[in-house]
């Protein structure tokens, strides 16, 4: 492998742990967001409704605000990570808007 293809490589490499930690960055502040949102109104329904009082134990609760926090995560990271890579396949000429 010659100097220039060695150096191409580590920049790709370089620029993909970049864009796949921007994602994971995005998606982690998504799934906080995405957790609060979703444990006030579980948390206050099982206090004050009598159904959800009755049929949501502590597991259902956990379900339901884990499965908001994974959703977002999975859908923020995903959106960011593809928006990195249109940027950087079309170059400075590409204006990304999420």
């Amino acid at each position: 492998m010659g100097s220039v293809n060695r150096a191409s490589l580590d920049q790709q490499l370089a620029l993909a742990k970049r864009c796949s930690h921007e994602g994971v960055m995005a998606g982690a502040k998504a799934a906080v967001v995405a957790t609060v949102a979703a444990a006030v109104p579980t948390l206050a329904s099982v206090r004050m409704l009598p159904w959800a009082r009755t049929n949501l134990n502590p597991t259902a609760q956990a379900l339901i605000i884990s499965t908001a926090a994974g959703m977002a995560y999975f859908i923020m990271a995903d959106k960011t990570v593809l928006a990195s890579a249109r940027k950087n396949s079309f170059g400075a000429s590409y204006k990304a808007d999420i």
